[in-house]
């Protein structure tokens, strides 16, 4: 076994075992444990880790159940060979699309190709010809539920959830919710996902934008829109904003908290883009009788599939639930047993972890060629933010990136409409082409920026 892979138990609220099996499943999907190699023997293993042998061994189960190891009788435990678990196929398309993430395929199409086999044998006629209702979602939902055990939401059930089709569509489930009067107003952060713009306005709310400093959004700020403008509802991303990957500190979480709890506001955090370990509890969890945690499996597995999911203050789920019933009844009985099949599947995790291996190795490649330049970035997030060099604007930098066959979004996509947007582009990762497409679409962009073209008018 490689001697650098040191296993870190210490991850807060999780079990041993638990931690473990992540550890391991982490090493192999980003190559430190390879194909093959041998693990230590349950009980030395156990011995190092100064855990039970039972924690080590229980761990060992769980990944041989998922595939990511193998054990051979008299012969000790594996690495199982995970290459044939990917989809081999590349592309080198003319243009390279970077305006949206998009991830690689390390298993979830075989899992869903899978899903979709299984569902096909399994689903009765009445699963197929009659309309849904909450009840038959109930164990997606609880599937949901343990798929998030780790996450900082604070206290919450199954039946504190409700679906909807994708984050986009949960946002708007909740506008619809929480907004009353024949004039609402929705805060957001003065740079954020243009989605939330969107869903305020098929609300027919209007949009107060709040300004932000290092720590998250200002709270005196945040306070005046409230009072003055009569805000009902803060959308925000309090893990990753989308598009500065800005992270709103634990205290400047409790002080909006406080305020929300002061003045009656809602607070909808949404969490798609955060795939790694979180650093501070979500509004959900400061003030669950005010706090909506909106997610998605669309940033982690695949966004073909449409799965969103609210998780919504204890009092007000019922209210949810009715929107979502007067908008579309539920999610189809097929949608749904596709997902929890998906969701069931002792691989998931291992699929997981090889989707945010995969985001990390091209986010540091991105890096390594643009460092040099204002850029943001966080591995576990499939977006950087570039701050343009003197000499560039962003419309004469897409459109120069356009000609290169490279397309991004520019920061006005983020921005309110009178509001001044930075000269900054955003840069998503695309994990379906060919690593060395996506390196020489980089490449071509860091050119552009070591030659900026000034421009003169008369």
């Amino acid at each position: 076994m490689d001697t650098k892979w040191a296993p870190n138990l210490t991850v807060t609220g999780k079990s041993k075992y638990k931690a473990l099996a992540d550890n391991i499943r982490d090493a192999v999907a980003e190559g430190v444990l390879s194909s093959g190699e041998k693990l230590p023997p349950v009980r030395e293993l156990a011995y190092q880790l100064s855990v039970t042998p039972g924690t080590v061994a229980r761990a060992y189960s769980i990944l041989t159940e998922e595939g990511v190891l193998q054990a051979g009788v008299g012969r000790g435990t594996f690495v199982a060979d995970t290459q044939a678990q990917t989809d081999p196929s590349h592309a080198w398309p003319r243009m390279l699309n970077l305006r949206s993430p998009l991830l690689p395929d390390v298993g979830q199409s075989m899992l869903l190709r899978d899903a979709m086999r299984e569902a096909a044998e399994t689903m009765v006629s009445d699963d197929m010809l009659t309309y849904p209702n909450r009840a038959m979602d109930l164990p997606l939902r609880r599937a949901l539920r343990r798929w998030m055990a780790d996450l900082p939401i604070g206290n919450f059930t199954a039946e504190d959830m409700v679906l909807a089709h994708g984050a986009q569509s949960a946002v708007s489930l909740v506008m619809q919710t929480v907004l009353r009067g024949p004039d609402p107003a929705v805060a957001v952060e003065s740079m954020t996902y243009p989605g939330f713009r969107r869903a305020a306005e098929l609300s027919r709310a209007r949009v107060v934008g709040i300004d932000c400093d290092d720590e998250g959004p200002r709270v005196d700020h945040l306070e005046q829109a409230v009072r003055d403008e009569g805000v009902q509802l803060f959308c925000t991303s309090s893990e990753v904003n989308n598009p500065t990957l800005r992270f709103t500190t634990d205290r400047r979480r409790r002080e909006i908290a406080a305020l929300a709890q002061r003045l009656g506001l809602n607070i909808l955090d949404d969490d798609c883009y955060a795939i790694g370990t979180h650093r501070a509890e979500s509004y959900h969890s400061l003030g669950p009788e005010f706090g909506w945690y909106v997610s998605s499996l669309s940033k982690t597995l695949t966004p073909s599939l449409r799965v969103g999911y609210v998780v919504a203050p204890r009092d007000r789920v019922s209210d949810l639930a009715r929107t979502a019933a007067f908008n579309h009844f539920g999610m189809s009985r097929p949608l749904t047993e596709l997902s929890l099949s998906i969701m069931s599947d002792p691989r998931l995790l291992s699929v997981a972890a090889r989707v945010r291996a995969r985001i990390n190795e091209l986010v540091r490649m991105t890096v390594n060629h643009l460092g040099g330049y204002d850029v943001s970035w966080n591995e576990d997030v499939p977006f950087l933010w570039l701050r343009l060099p003197q000499g560039w604007r962003a419309s004469s930098f897409l459109r120069a990136a356009e000609e290169q066959n490279v397309i991004l979004k520019g920061a006005e996509e983020f921005t309110l409409r009178d509001a001044r947007a930075p000269h900054a582009v955003r840069i998503a990762v695309n994990g379906l082409v060919d690593p060395s497409c996506y390196e020489a679409g980089i490449i071509r962009l860091r050119k552009l920026l070591d030659h900026p073209r000034e421009e003169i008018t008369v």
